[in-house]
């Protein structure tokens, strides 16, 4: 079931998020998140969680895409399910959630920033109708090494 983070979901999206953070170069950041901090965040923009048998087993948020009123209507989201649960469409689900409440609030357009070394986010979102906007050499860095970042773009 889909439905609007709460507060309470907060502890979970940290955990699966840390994960990503920790482990993988899906995200360059290096920073944990806390769950403080994510209730804070939910404040001021919008969470979707995916819960199943009472567990949190994914979230998707947006957020202005870049600071300034011209970038109002442009947002980057941020999605992840938990690894015992990929493979099963939440992604996409959750994904369809997120548009859907970003259209309602009038934003014209989505941006994904996807890791090079991550051709499943890729193929993922342009299964969804997003397309390659940029590929951006060498610009993130995390385990001691450089990545690209590819940025995909929806009209909504």
């Amino acid at each position: 079931m889909i439905r609007p983070a709460s507060p309470t979901d907060a502890p979970a999206i940290a955990e699966i998020w840390n994960h990503i953070i920790r482990d993988t170069v899906m995200t360059f950041t290096t920073a944990e998140k806390t769950a403080r901090g994510l209730a804070t965040a939910m404040e001021t923009q919008p969470f979707f969680v995916n819960e199943a048998e009472g567990m949190v087993t994914g979230f998707a948020t947006y957020a202005q895409f870049r600071p300034g009123p011209g970038y109002a209507f442009t947002v980057e989201h941020s999605i992840h399910v938990a690894d015992h649960a990929r493979g099963q469409g939440m992604g996409r689900a959750l994904m369809e959630v997120l548009e859907d409440h970003a259209r309602g609030e009038g934003m014209h357009s989505m941006i994904a920033g996807i890791s090079g070394e991550n051709p499943f986010g890729v193929s993922f979102h342009t299964a969804l109708g997003y397309a390659e906007v940029a590929r951006l050499p060498q610009v993130g860095q995390k385990f001691g090494r450089w990545h690209d970042l590819v940025l995909m773009q929806k009209f909504l």
